[in-house]
């Protein structure tokens, strides 16, 4: 069966999520929701956020230099620093062997 709560928009538009509801779905002080339009109302459903990882051009430079297998992938991997606009000689990594 579908809880139903009755409750008022306040100013700003805050919404107050009845406590039997937040603490049914985890929801905490600070916790993130995603707003959604639907057809037939709005949802408002917990969030889910992923951390994520930013990395310079250096980086992802070396990323592509390290993870080079053999000669052939090795050039391939030089070729896409230049279009990056870097100089592999100038970035830290190891070759592979043979290259």
């Amino acid at each position: 069966m579908t809880k139903r709560e009755i409750g008022r928009i306040g100013r700003r538009g805050t919404y107050v999520i009845p406590a039997a509801l937040r603490r049914q779905f985890g929801l905490d002080e600070g916790a993130l929701v995603v707003a959604e339009a639907r057809p037939e109302g709005i949802l408002v459903r917990p969030a889910v956020a992923m951390p994520t990882e930013s990395y310079s051009a250096e980086q992802r430079a070396a990323f592509l230099l390290e993870n080079a297998t053999d000669a052939e992938d090795y050039a391939a991997a030089r070729a896409e620093v230049a279009a990056m606009g870097l100089d592999a000689d100038r970035i830290p990594h190891q070759p592979p062997v043979g290259a």
